[in-house]
């Protein structure tokens, strides 16, 4: 061993998970669900039992497990229990296609793939050839694993020895949809959570071990993965999860239950649920009289920018304000927002404690304030690299900055404010759409010619895919043409990347190389 070279030991399963037994809490609630509560003593058993289990069925430090689950508690005993061993856990996107998750697992080269027993058929379609896939361990939230994994956790002991790992080690991946090609497995350290739980999650939203926390975004989400995994552990919290759709009802129901103090949405859902309840009892006049988000001091938003007029809807009715603010999977989570008390309508806020921000011209010089830039981002929470994608990494991990691709501006008083993309890539609910994808998907139909997609913006203001066809000869334009395009997008990629309005067109504008300008679409 070189002298001087040693580094110290940090496991981040063993900071979320056995800190917080170290430190008192083993008895305390860290997770609530409708079918039962977990104490931390009970997270820190399941994921001590996953760990051994895993090992036993020969994964090693480095190895990838993907994890392909709904938001139940037996996520965080595979997520943490193969942190602990070293090895690399992938949380993926449970609403893709069988195709979507072959290459997840070609590419990420998984050994292991762990799924909810409600995603078996999904899986069961996958037609191509798996190269790397060794086991799959299939979990129900009620009744635990299938066997053989359910005897090898039977029988694991629900103690171990955690695995040398240091800060810096790899401790997750998280795929990030691309604008052009195929999604790109963005590498996050073991300590990138630290620095989300310290400086978003102590910084800004003032966390203690008081709070319980529930989010409608998943955990497969940079930013669910956030809102209920590293924010609640890293405070010694309380999280609610809650496998179901993120319906209005079933999140009012889950708030009105388990009365937590901090809610994360999109603004597409802050949007249903302020019509669901007007719907139900008309417009309550008086914020100040109990109401259903009377337990909670904070509501988050991310995902896509808030529009201003939702904010004041929001504020009138339950007299919270909702903080706005913006994360990428490649900084893990929020890295500008508005804060308790401080918050600009419309903006997307100031820069979180931790991070720095630039906005630059094409040439990489910063821009004035007042004038829209690319937004660059420094942090501690930045990932590594791209995994197998060298020229996508350089181009957006330029040194110690992200580039994220946004486009911003710097008001006179330091607020930020979204100008839109760099590229074409649609925010839908909250999920990034690659026009590039609907477009090749509507290709296919016999009798289209052409396709441009575009976001447009619904009667709420919020940005969906709209679709501008050329018909092939012998075809006419018509609303039915139009449904039957939708629904054949409907029935091949996952739904929320349909294009919501189909509008038929003589020619789409191109530029003198003969590329689509979507631009002039919009």
């Amino acid at each position: 061993m070189i002298h001087g070279m040693t580094q110290e030991f940090f496991n981040a399963a063993d900071y979320f998970v056995d800190r917080n037994v170290r430190q008192g809490r083993g008895h305390k609630v860290a997770v609530f669900t409708e079918h039962r509560n977990y104490t931390y003593n009970d997270i820190q058993k399941m994921t001590n039992k996953t760990a051994n289990a895993l090992r036993e069925l020969g994964v090693t430090v480095d190895d990838r497990v993907l994890i392909l689950m709904l938001d139940v508690p037996q996520f965080y005993a595979i997520f943490w229990g193969t942190i602990k061993i070293g090895a690399v856990p992938i949380p993926v996107n449970t609403m893709l296609t069988p195709d979507d998750y072959e290459y997840y697992l070609n590419d990420s080269r998984a050994k292991v793939l762990v799924i909810s027993d409600q995603m078996v058929p999904i899986i069961s379609q996958i037609k191509g050839d798996l190269r790397y896939l060794r086991d799959l361990i299939v979990i129900s939230e009620t009744a635990g694993a299938r066997i053989p994994f359910k005897q090898k956790y039977r029988h694991a002991p629900a103690d171990i020895k955690t695995e040398f790992t240091t800060k810096d080690d790899v401790g997750f991946w998280l795929y990030s949809s691309g604008s052009t090609g195929s999604p790109k497995g963005a590498i996050h350290s073991q300590y990138d959570m630290v620095v989300v739980s310290e400086g978003f999650g102590k910084g800004i939203l003032g966390l203690t071990e008081n709070d319980i926390i529930f989010s409608a975004a998943r955990l497969f989400f940079a930013y669910g993965l956030g809102n209920s995994c590293c924010l609640p552990f890293g405070a010694g919290a309380s999280v609610v999860l809650n496998s179901d759709a993120p319906k209005p009802e079933n999140v009012i129901r889950h708030i009105m239950r388990f009365r937590p103090t901090v809610f994360f949405g999109i603004p597409t859902l802050y949007g249903q649920i302020l019509e669901y309840l007007e719907k139900q009892d008309g417009a309550r006049p008086d914020p100040n009289s109990a109401h259903e988000f009377s337990s909670v001091r904070i509501c988050f938003s991310a995902g896509e920018a808030l529009p201003p007029e939702l904010y004041h809807r929001w504020k009138k009715r339950f007299g919270i304000d909702i903080l706005d603010g913006i994360g990428t999977t490649e900084l893990l989570h929020v890295f500008i927002c508005n804060r308790p008390g401080d918050v600009k309508p419309g903006s997307t806020g100031k820069p979180v404690p931790g991070y720095e921000l630039k906005l630059v011209d094409d040439d990489g010089h910063e821009v004035p304030k007042g004038q829209i830039g690319t937004l660059l981002v420094k942090g501690g929470s930045a990932a590594q690299q791209y995994w197998r994608k060298r020229e996508k990494t350089l181009l957006t991990m330029q040194g110690e900055w992200i580039n994220t691709g946004d486009k911003y501006y710097e008001d006179e008083d330091g607020y930020f404010w979204c100008a839109g993309r760099g590229d074409d890539m649609l925010k839908v609910g909250g999920i990034w759409v690659s026009p590039v994808e609907v477009e090749n998907c509507i290709m296919e139909h016999p009798a289209v010619r052409e396709v441009a997609v575009v976001g447009a913006a619904d009667e709420k203001n919020l940005i969906k895919p709209k679709a501008f066809v050329v018909v092939r000869d012998g075809h006419e334009p018509s609303p039915d043409l139009g449904k039957e395009i939708q629904q054949w997008t409907l029935d091949r990629i996952a739904k929320y990347k349909y294009p919501r309005w189909v509008e038929f067109v003589r020619e789409l504008p191109k530029s003198s190389t003969g590329k689509i300008q979507r631009f002039k679409l919009r």
